[in-house]
């Protein structure tokens, strides 16, 4: 090896051990909090990591040992009924993990926390951003409409679709499972690009609850966070997918005119767009998500 590339290489080394260590550490620091169960990794800035419907904290596995260099602390946050993981009994999911959430910030003195939530977990985000701005110091909001239900029609509300939300509430509920894996296996396909990952989608899939996914979803098409997005005083960086949606007709620029649409009452909030990444972004562009999200933790929030 020439001399000039040692050090690089050493330090690569070392930081691939370091990352490895992280990583062992992280299963002794895996604790229970209230319905949540949570890994911390790492010393720094605390980045609380959600993974999203059906989705385990592994969701963001690579992305916080990447981030390890940067002194982030990770705390990968696993949702109940998810996974495989214990379901509860609740009549609103989606709040009670917001108030989980945020009293975890606060019982564990984090000060100033990030927030990053995929999906179902960036919805939760942008909920606990509007409860208690105050708390939260930057938000990273990955592939999540503010209004599930307008990917049902431009034209809906979260009244309008209620009816459309009772029949795939009951759908996830009443149908066989075998009909139901089947359709876990062909929404993998449309989740992420890469086939290992599919078959783990498709194992988180049939290992949840189906009452708390039915009820989560429920929720997220029947509740439209648009109209309150100003409540949310922090700076936010939403990073969205298309290229999944270019089989459906969909394109970058119609993607991103959606995006802007939904956030439209968030002031300040950045948005980018991946050019390779299906919904699981962190798994099909990482390197880009990586970059996008050292990039906004770099930056100083304006005075004020």
């Amino acid at each position: 090896m020439p001399q000039s590339r040692r050090p690089n290489a050493v330090r690569r080394i070392a930081f691939a051990l370091t990352a490895l260590l992280a990583a062992g550490a992280a299963q002794a620091a895996s604790e229970r909090f209230q319905d949540l169960s949570v890994e911390v990794v790492g010393q720094g800035r605390p980045v609380l990591m959600i993974p999203g419907m059906n989705s385990g904290a592994d969701t963001w596995r690579d992305t916080c040992a990447a981030l390890q260099a940067d002194q982030v602390q990770c705390h990968l946050i696993q949702f109940p009924g998810f996974a495989g993981a214990p379901a509860i009994k609740t009549e609103a999911y989606n709040d009670r993990m917001r108030d989980e959430v945020l009293a975890y910030i606060e019982q564990r003195k984090l000060r100033q926390p990030v927030v990053m939530g995929h999906s179902l977990g960036g919805f939760v985000a942008l909920k606990m951003g509007m409860a208690k701005p105050q708390d939260i110091g930057k938000l990273i909001i990955v592939d999540t409409y503010g209004f599930l239900g307008s990917l049902y029609g431009p034209t809906q509300t979260a009244q309008t679709i209620v009816p459309m939300a009772q029949g795939a509430r009951s759908l996830v509920l009443n149908q066989p499972q075998a009909h139901y894996y089947r359709g876990i296996a062909v929404t993998a396909q449309g989740m992420t690009s890469d086939d290992a990952k599919v078959a783990l989608l498709r194992q988180w899939g049939e290992a949840s609850d189906r009452p708390t996914t039915a009820l989560s979803l429920y929720e997220m098409m029947t509740t439209d966070l648009r109209p309150d997005m100003d409540k949310i005083t922090v700076p936010t960086l939403v990073l969205g997918s298309w290229v999944a949606g270019a089989r459906y007709g969909g394109t970058r620029e119609s993607t991103l005119a959606m995006f802007r649409q939904q956030y439209a009452k968030l002031a300040g909030a950045r948005i980018e767009l991946s050019q390779d990444g299906y919904h699981f972004l962190m798994w099909d562009d990482p390197k880009w998500l990586q970059d996008q999200v050292r990039g906004f933790l770099a930056e100083t929030p304006p005075a004020g």
